[in-house]
C-alpha cells in the first residue's frame, strides 16, 4: 500500500537508508512496498535484493519532480518500465528537456498523480493518489467520478520527529537558506512516515474501492532482475567465434615481438590463457581494451597497463601491459581463473593531458547509448557537516570556521552548537550529491538506460546513478581509464628531447631503462625527485635503506611501502633481512619455498594467498575471499574473519602447532589494509625506471617537463631547484622568450608565464601566441599596443622582469606604463603599417638594492629565482655539517642550517610527530624526525630557513637527524619596504612549505613486530 517511499538517495530530502526502510517494512509486516526516490533510481537494486531477503515484494519507480514540485509517481510494471523511466530522466538530466507535467509516454509504467496535478483525462495506466488528509475532499462530486482511478498515497520520508527535523535541515541545506525561512512547499508533510497496514487502511475504510485499486495496481508490478548474466558488451566483432579468432591472431602477432618463436614455456602459457579467456567469455573484454590501446598508440600517447591484468601474457603480447609475467613469476590465476566468480578489470593509466581524448574515443566508438561512467555518492564529510548544519541555524562565518576546523572538544558548549552536533551526527554517511567515479567506464550490450538514468556532471561525460559496487552486483564490469601526471612528464620529456636536441628516445622499450647501471646508482642513492612513485621522502628513504639497485628490489619496494605491509611491521623486517640475509632463518619450509624471493615475508597479495593455500590448506574459493579483502573490494578485517575458523581447523588437520598457526594468521590478518598485487608493483616499477632513465640522461628536459605537468609530491619550487642542481640556469619569465609553460634553450630554463599567479591564463596564453604571429615585442609601448592588459597586470610583469630585454630599470618601466595606460585597460589594437615613434623619457637613475628582485620573485612566483633562500638570511653561518657527510656522524650531534621543503604529519602513541625534508646550502636533501615532546618546545613556524640541532641516526645507510632544538632564521628586511616596517617581513612569512597529513595508526616499533627470525617447530 506504500507506493511512494523515499530513501536518503532522494538527496537532501529523504532521511532513511534503504536498509533501514526495508527493515522497518519487515517489522511492520508490510508485504509489498515501492521505492520511489526523487528523480533517481540509485537505491532500486539494493532495495530489490533486501526486500527479497525479507520476503517483501519489491516495487520500484521514481518520484518525478521539478524544483520539489511533484508531477507524478512512476511505478514500473516490469524491467522494461524501469528503462522507460530512465530514458525520461536521462533526457531531462543530459539533454535539458523539461519533464512533462502530464501524460509521459511510458507504456510499461503506472503513473500516479497527486491531487494538485492531475489532468482532466486519465490514460489507461494513470491514477490519482489520495493522501489520508485529502479523503474529506472526495465529498466533492467533481472528484468522486475519478474514484475508479484513485489509489492510496501515503508517502514515506522520515521515521521519527528527530528525522523530520533532519529532513528540514536537509531541505534548508539544499535551498541554501535558514531552517526558519523554509516555506511549506519546500518540505514534506508532517505525516510522511511508515505506519501499520491496519492504521493506514483505517483512513480509507469508507472508500474500499481506493483500497482495491491500490492492491490491483501493486499486483501488476513485477520487478525481476537477473544479477548473474553479464551485462557488458558481449562481442567485439560480430560473434564470439570471430572474437576468439581475432584475439588469437593478435596475441601471436605480439608474441613474435615479445618472445622468440621457439620459446615453448611462453607459448604453453599463451595457449592456456587463451583457452581460459575463451571459456569465461572474456574475449570481447580483451579486444575492447586492445582497441583502446591501438587508438592511444595511433595518437602517440603513452599508457601504462597495471593491476592484476599484468599477470596475463596475452595482455603483454597485445601491448596492454609492459610486464612480462614469466620474468616475475606472475601467475595468470590471480587475474582470471575458472573458479573466479567476478570478472577482472584492466587498470590503464594515461597522461592527465590525454585521458579525455581516450574517453571521447570510447564514447564515440561504442555510442552514448551504451557507455557511461560509474557514479559515486559524495557523502557529507566531517567539516562540511558542521559548516552546512551550522549555516542553516544562522551561525556567522567565524563560528562556522571554528566548527569546521576545530575538534568537537574545542567547540563552544552552547545550545546551537549542541544542535549542530546532534543533527550533524545523524548526517554521517548520508549521500550529499552524486558525482563521477574517478575512472570506471561501463560499456553495455543493451542500452545502458535499461539499468539506470544518466546524469551529466560538469566534466561532460554521462554517469549512471549508482556506484561501482552496485554496477558489479548487477553484472556491469567497469573499464578503469585512469590518469596521472607522471606519464605526462615522461611523454613531454621525450618530445622535448626530440624538439631541442633532435634525439629520438624510444622510452617504451623497457629494456632501455630497466636495470641500467647509472639508473641503478641514482636509485640506490634515492636521487629520484620528479620520478613517478619513487620521489616522496618516505620512498627515497626506503630506496637508500635497501640500497635498491635492481628491478626486482624496486618491485618489492613499491609494495612494502604500502600501508598494509608497513602497518604490519613487514616493511621493517624486510629491510633488516635484505641487509642481513645471513641473520635469519625461514620459520617454516613453506615460507622458504613460496616466499624465498622476499625473505619469507608476505609483501604482495599473492604471497598471502600462497601461504593461505600452501600452509593453511584453504580452498581457492577462500583464497578469493582473501584476495577481495585485500584488493579494496572488501577491505576490512571482517572479510578476513570469514575464513579464520576454517584456516585454524585446516592447520590443525595438517599437524601445524597452534602457536605457529596463530603467528601465520597474525601475518595474514595484518594485510587487511591496502596492499598491492605483484603485477601492480611491477607496473609502477617499470614507469619509475622510465622516468628515472630520462632524469639521469636528460635531467634538464625531464625537470622542465615535471614542472609543466604540475610536479608530483612537491611544489613547483622544488622541481625548479632540482633543475638548477642538474645544471640548468633558471631565468624569470620574459615576454620574448617564455612560453605559457616553462621552456628550455640549451641550459637556459625560462619559467613559464603560467607561474605568474596574478596573470590571467588567457593573457598568459595570448602573449606567446601574439609574439609567434607578429614577431618579438620591441618595447613596452609595442607590447601594450598588442596585448589587452590592465595596469596592475602590467606592473606584475614589470616586477618579475618580463621586460628586461628593454634594458630599462623597473622604476622607468613602471612610470612608462602609467603614461601608456593612464589607469585605463585598452582594448586590443591592431598593428599599424606606420608606427609612430616612441616617446623618450629621461628619468633619474635609481640605485636598487641587489636583493630587491628576489623579494619580487617571492611575492609573484612564491619562491626566489635570482638567488638562493640562504642568500637572503641575516646570518652568514651555514652549519657545521653538510648533508652529503651525514652518514659519518652516526649517534653524534650536528648543527645545520637548512631550508624547509616538506614535512609529514605522523601519528604515534605519544602524540603527533613530523618528518621533515630539507635542503642545505649546497642544495642537497636530508631528513629530520621531530618527536611530540620536542615539537611542543620547538614547533614548525611555516616555510623558510631553520637552524637545526640534532642527533644523527643512520638506519641501514639512511641518515635521519632527530631534532633537539630548532629555530626559524630571519631574512633581511625586505629592501622594498625600508619606510614601511610593518611590511618588511611579509614576504618571508609567506614562504611556502609542503605539509602532508596522515591519520593512520602508528607503525609498530621493532620490538613490537615479533616476526620470528628462527625456525618454529
Amino acid at each position: 500500500m506504500f507506493i511512494n517511499c523515499h530513501s536518503f538517495h532522494s538527496l537532501r530530502y529523504g532521511t532513511i537508508s534503504v536498509k533501514e526502510l526495508v527493515q522497518q517494512c519487515a517489522e511492520l509486516r508490510i508485504s509489498v512496498a515501492a521505492l520511489t526516490d526523487i528523480n533517481c533510481i540509485s537505491g532500486i537494486y539494493d532495495f530489490h535484493r533486501l526486500c527479497e531477503k525479507n520476503n517483501i515484494r519489491p516495487v520500484v519507480g521514481v518520484d518525478i519532480r521539478t524544483d520539489n514540485k511533484q508531477h507524478y509517481i512512476c511505478l514500473a510494471k516490469n524491467q522494461s518500465g524501469i528503462g522507460e523511466i530512465n530514458r525520461l530522466l536521462t533526457q531531462h538530466h543530459c539533454e535539458g528537456k523539461d519533464l512533462p507535467l502530464h501524460h509521459p509516454n511510458l507504456p510499461d509504467v503506472f503513473v500516479v498523480y497527486p491531487l494538485n496535478n492531475y489532468p482532466e483525462k486519465l490514460h489507461r495506466n494513470e491514477y490519482i493518489g489520495i493522501l489520508p488528509e485529502e479523503i474529506n475532499l472526495l465529498m466533492n462530486s467533481t472528484l468522486r467520478k475519478y474514484l475508479p482511478r484513485m489509489v492510496i498515497l501515503q508517502p514515506v520520508t522520515f521515521t521519527t520527529k528527530r528525522e523530520y527535523k533532519l529532513h528540514k535541515i536537509l531541505r534548508a541545506i539544499d535551498r541554501n537558506t535558514l531552517v526558519t525561512k523554509l516555506e511549506e512547499n519546500d518540505i514534506c508533510g508532517q505525516n510522511e512516515k511508515l505506519i501499520s497496514i491496519d492504521e493506514l487502511l483505517k483512513n480509507y475504510q469508507h472508500y474500499p474501492q481506493i483500497i482495491e485499486n491500490t492492491q490491483q495496481l501493486l499486483e501488476q508490478c513485477h520487478f525481476h532482475f537477473d544479477y548473474k548474466t553479464p551485462k557488458n558488451k558481449k562481442n567485439f566483432t560480430e560473434s564470439k567465434d570471430s572474437d576468439i579468432k581475432l584475439l588469437k591472431k593478435l596475441a601471436y602477432k605480439g608474441f613474435s615481438r615479445r618472445y622468440h618463436d621457439d620459446d615453448r614455456k611462453a607459448k604453453a602459457r599463451m595457449d592456456k590463457e587463451l583457452d581460459v579467456i575463451n571459456q569465461l567469455n572474456f574475449c570481447a573484454y580483451f579486444l575492447i581494451t586492445w582497441d583502446i590501446i591501438q587508438y592511444s598508440n595511433r595518437m602517440g600517447f603513452m599508457h601504462v597497463g597495471r593491476g592484476s591484468g599484468a599477470n596475463s601474457i596475452v595482455a603483454y603480447c597485445l601491448g596492454i601491459t609492459d610486464i612480462c609475467p614469466l620474468e616475475l613469476d606472475l601467475y595468470f590465476e590471480r587475474f582470471l581463473n575458472l573458479n573466479r566468480k567476478t570478472p577482472p578489470d584492466f587498470d590503464i593509466d594515461w597522461s592527465w593531458q590525454n585521458r579525455d581524448t581516450i574517453l571521447q574515443y570510447i564514447f564515440d566508438k561504442y555510442g552514448k547509448e551504451h557507455v557511461a561512467f560509474c557514479g559515486t555518492n559524495v557523502e557529507f564529510k566531517y567539516k562540511s557537516i558542521f559548516r552546512e548544519v551550522g549555516k542553516v541555524f544562522g551561525l556567522p562565518k567565524e563560528e562556522l570556521d571554528e566548527l569546521a576546523t576545530k575538534s568537537i572538544e574545542q567547540h563552544d558548549s552552547n545550545s546551537v552548537s549542541a544542535m549542530v552536533h546532534k543533527y550533524g551526527k545523524l548526517l554521517e554517511k548520508f549521500p550529499n550529491q552524486r558525482s563521477m567515479h574517478s575512472c570506471g567506464i561501463l560499456i553495455s550490450e543493451e542500452p545502458i538506460t535499461n539499468y539506470s538514468a544518466l546524469e551529466m556532471p560538469p566534466k561532460g561525460f554521462p554517469i549512471v546513478q549508482f556506484d561501482m559496487h552496485v554496477a558489479e552486483e548487477i553484472g556491469l564490469e567497469k573499464f578503469d581509464i585512469l590518469s596521472q601526471r607522471g606519464l605526462g612528464t615522461i611523454n613531454d620529456t621525450v618530445k622535448l628531447i626530440e624538439e631541442k636536441r633532435g634525439i629520438k628516445v624510444n622510452i617504451r622499450d623497457v629494456s632501455l631503462s630497466k636495470d641500467e647501471e647509472r639508473c641503478n646508482e641514482f636509485l640506490s642513492r634515492g636521487k629520484t625527485i620528479g620520478c613517478f612513485y619513487i620521489e616522496s621522502p618516505a620512498m627515497r628513504g626506503l630506496l637508500r635503506r635497501l640500497k635498491c639497485n635492481n628491478y626486482k628490489v624496486l618491485v618489492a619496494a613499491s609494495s612494502i611501502i604500502r600501508p598494509g605491509v608497513a602497518q604490519s611491521g613487514m616493511m621493517k623486517e624486510y629491510i633488516f633481512r635484505h641487509n642481513n640475509p645471513d641473520q635469519f632463518e625461514y620459520f617454516h619450509p613453506v615460507f622458504e619455498k613460496e616466499l624465498g624471493e622476499t625473505y619469507g615475508i608476505m609483501v604482495y597479495q599473492e604471497d598471502v594467498i600462497k601461504i593461505a593455500l600452501h600452509f593453511g590448506g584453504l580452498s581457492p574459493a577462500d583464497g578469493d575471499v582473501l584476495r577481495r579483502a585485500m584488493s579494496g573490494k572488501g577491505r576490512s578485517l571482517s572479510a578476513l574473519q570469514k575464513v579464520k575458523d576454517h584456516f585454524f581447523e585446516s592447520c590443525k588437520s595438517l599437524g601445524h602447532p597452534e602457536q605457529l598457526s596463530k603467528e601465520v594468521y597474525r601475518q595474514i590478518e595484518s594485510f587487511a589494509g591496502y596492499s598491492f598485487c605483484k603485477a601492480h608493483s611491477a607496473s609502477y616499477a617499470v614507469e619509475s625506471y622510465q622516468s628515472l632513465y630520462l632524469k639521469v640522461y636528460y635531467p634538464i628536459e625531464f625537470m622542465v617537463s615535471a614542472i609543466n605537468n604540475g610536479g608530483g609530491f612537491y611544489r613547483t619550487e622544488v622541481y625548479v631547484h632540482e633543475a638548477k642542481m642538474s645544471g640548468a640556469t633558471i631565468l624569470n619569465p620574459c615576454v620574448n622568450l617564455s612560453e605559457y609553460q616553462t621552456t628550455v634553450y640549451e641550459k637556459d630554463v625560462y619559467l613559464g608565464l603560467m607561474h605568474i599567479e596574478k596573470l590571467e591564463s588567457k593573457i598568459a596564453v595570448l602573449i606567446p601566441e601574439e609574439r609567434k604571429n607578429n614577431g618579438d615585442y620591441t618595447s613596452l609601448e609595442n607590447f601594450v599596443k598588442r596585448i589587452p592588459i590592465g595596469i596592475e597586470t602590467l606592473q606584475t610583469l614589470i616586477f618579475i622582469g618580463a621586460f628586461r630585454f628593454t634594458g630599462k630599470q623597473k622604476h622607468e618601466l613602471l612610470i612608462e606604463a602609467r603614461f601608456l595606460l593612464a589607469g585605463n585597460r585598452p582594448s586590443f589594437k591592431h598593428l599599424t603599417l606606420l608606427e609612430e615613434p616612441q616617446k623618450e623619457y629621461t628619468l633619474p637613475k635609481i640605485q636598487r638594492h641587489p636583493l630587491e628582485d628576489a623579494f619580487d620573485e617571492i611575492e609573484i612566483l612564491g619562491f626566489p629565482v635570482s638567488v638562493s633562500p640562504f642568500d637572503l638570511l641575516q646570518t652568514k653561518y651555514r652549519g657545521n655539517v653538510m648533508a652529503k657527510d651525514l652518514t659519518k656522524y652516526h649517534k653524534k650531534q650536528v648543527k645545520m642550517l637548512a631550508y624547509l621543503i616538506s614535512r609529514k604529519h605522523v601519528p604515534t602513541k605519544r602524540g603527533t610527530m613530523f618528518f621533515g625534508t630539507w635542503i642545505d646550502a649546497e642544495g642537497e636533501y636530508f631528513d629530520t624526525a621531530h618527536f611530540p615532546d620536542n615539537l611542543s618546545q620547538y614547533p614548525f613556524q611555516g616555510g623558510g630557513c631553520y637552524l637545526l640541532l640534532g642527533t644523527v641516526e643512520v638506519d641501514f645507510h639512511f641518515p635521519t637527524i632527530t631534532i633537539l632544538k630548532m629555530a626559524k632564521m630571519p631574512f633581511i628586511p625586505d629592501p622594498r619596504y625600508t619606510l614601511d616596517k610593518d611590511k618588511a617581513y611579509d614576504a618571508y612569512n609567506n614562504i611556502r612549505e609542503d605539509v602532508s597529513m596522515t591519520f593512520r595508526k602508528p607503525y609498530p616499533q621493532e620490538h613490537e613486530i615479533g616476526l620470528p627470525r628462527r625456525k618454529m617447530s
